[in-house]
């Protein structure tokens, strides 16, 4: 009850910090967004294009972990996978506060599921989220990118939304791990304190489904 309670704290939290205290949003943010989405992103900080497109990244990484989990869950996952694509961590927190405990997984494995548990998706979206990664930290231009942390609401929550993805999955790693037979702590921890990298090299590697017998 208490992590639950926690979820909907942080969830609570994060929309009044977005709405009463990030910095106002900029007169050209609109377009920024547009430019972004479309492609054209000359004169655009490669570290913005790369944040954005990693957030267009991490629900998919939480779709391999809620497309399963929600099938043993009374609230359906997908509607918040969706949601995640457009609002991202405002669209998982209420999922994350909802969803019980469990570590088995008994239902049939549909083509959906299979392609989500695949580690050859996983390994894709791995290459995906590096290339980005170097190209952002390589490319991209450190000041300018904290002068429009501070002065842009788009930029600052975007950022604040993606740490909090990175930081979300071990509230859905463990139950994850256990239904494919891994009960290691060590394991555990090491995705769990290298956020991201962590998480899309489990993803990359971990063993199919243990079915269970309902």
């Amino acid at each position: 009850m208490a992590k639950r309670i926690s979820f909907w704290l942080l969830w609570l939290g994060l929309i009044a910090y977005a709405f009463l205290f990030a910095p106002p949003d900029r007169p050209d943010t609109l377009s920024l967004i547009q430019n972004l989405s479309t492609g054209n992103w000359d004169g655009i900080n490669p570290l913005v294009i790369a944040l954005f497109n990693i957030m267009g990244i991490l629900p998919i990484v939480y779709a391999c972990f809620l497309l399963i989990d929600g099938r043993g869950q009374t609230v359906r996952a997908f509607p918040f996978v969706i949601g995640s694509f457009a609002v991202g961590a405002f669209a998982l927190l209420p999922y994350l506060a909802l969803r019980q405990p469990n570590s088995s997984f008994q239902c049939e494995a549909t083509g959906l599921i299979r392609l989500v548990d695949s580690r050859w998706t996983g390994r894709a979206i791995a290459l995906a989220a590096l290339g980005l990664l170097t190209y952002g930290i390589t490319q991209g231009n450190w000041a300018d990118f904290v002068q429009q942390w501070q002065t842009s609401r788009f930029i600052h929550v975007m950022s604040l939304d993606f740490c909090l993805l990175c930081l979300l999955i071990p509230a859905l790693l463990g139950d994850d791990m256990e239904r494919r037979g891994l009960k290691d702590n060590g394991l555990f921890w090491a995705i769990a304190l290298t956020p991201l990298l962590g998480t899309l090299a489990y993803l990359s590697t971990r063993t199919a489904l243990q079915r269970e017998n309902p």
